[in-house]
């Protein structure tokens, strides 16, 4: 097991593939961290080019001709809903969904040069220095995105090389993440707000496909309790006014008050570990967990 530098300031690095992606994947963690003294970053691998405009009041001309500086504007004040410390674009273009036209596009993220995008990140974690990492699992079959597919093969590889001085040996000093986590949407939440919108009487937005789906509630290892800042996630959402529809109701069929109350955790699988794993049945409450008993400092 690899003991970690004591007196070295804590730091969280979230990889996610689009504007938008941070607020509906462990943002509420995030702020919690953020809210101690954790410095947390954000490297968003693509601009969002391609992301349709779901929110009916912006599909208006002048917002789809700059689409690309509108979704870097929402980027920015959602990570300041949010509590990211710092935004690092990985300078990559949208891939769009599976099969669209977007995929052929030279520049898009899924045709990236797997090299040169691993040397990428490997760069910025050697600047940042980050304890944690937290990326996607491997959804093919479940989620084809090709840029979520692709945040998870750049991002695991990255994880490693960075602490390997043999490797990109450009990018910087080397520096070893002490561990890599994934993010995860449980089947206990979407049950838990499925069975809330039939409670109230209301149609609920998760059909067949959600339950027909395997579930991966038992690799959960890491249940971080988010109650206290379960609005931030809210209202990083609402920051992304190009794709997120205020009217949605897979979003906000059901009140704050009510979904609130409902499953407020985010929960993780802990993959990669230099300072050890949760014992069989035990499940973490914080992404720190045998790095903060080292005595290393939040500031």
């Amino acid at each position: 097991m690899s003991t970690v530098s004591p007196n070295v300031p804590l730091c969280l690095l979230a990889v996610h593939a689009h504007p938008d992606d941070e607020a509906s994947k462990g943002a509420a963690t995030v702020a919690s961290l953020h809210a101690e003294g954790v410095h947390c970053v954000l490297v968003c691998c693509t601009g969002g080019e391609a992301g349709d405009v779901l929110n009916p009041a912006m599909d208006r001309p002048e917002v789809h001709a700059d689409i690309t500086a509108v979704r870097e504007a929402e980027l920015a004040r959602a990570a300041e809903i949010i509590g990211y410390d710092e935004v690092v674009m990985l300078g990559y273009r949208d891939s769009g969904m599976k099969d669209s036209e977007a995929n052929n596009h030279p520049g898009a993220f899924a045709n990236a040069d797997q090299d040169e995008a691993v040397g990428r990140l490997v760069a910025i974690i050697r600047r940042v220095r980050p304890q944690v990492i937290v990326t996607y699992p491997d959804v093919r079959g479940e989620y084809d995105h090709p840029d979520h597919v692709q945040v998870h093969d750049v991002s695991v590889p990255a994880f490693h090389a960075a602490g390997d001085p043999q490797c990109y040996p450009e990018a910087g000093p080397a520096w070893q993440p002490s561990k890599l986590y994934f993010t995860l949407w449980s089947r206990a939440r979407i049950l838990g707000r499925h069975a809330k919108f039939l409670e109230l009487g209301l149609e609920s937005p998760y059909d067949d496909w959600w339950f027909e789906r395997p579930s991966r509630d038992h690799l959960i290892t890491t249940r971080v309790p988010i109650a206290d800042h379960w609005q931030v996630g809210v209202d990083a959402l609402r920051a992304h006014a190009t794709q997120i529809d205020p009217a949605s109701p897979f979003w906000f069929g059901l009140s704050d008050e009510v979904a609130r109350t409902i499953h407020p955790f985010d929960e993780y699988r802990l993959e990669v570990s230099q300072v050890g794993y949760p014992a069989d049945g035990e499940v973490e409450e914080d992404l720190f967990v045998g790095i903060r008993s080292t005595g290393e400092s939040v500031a």
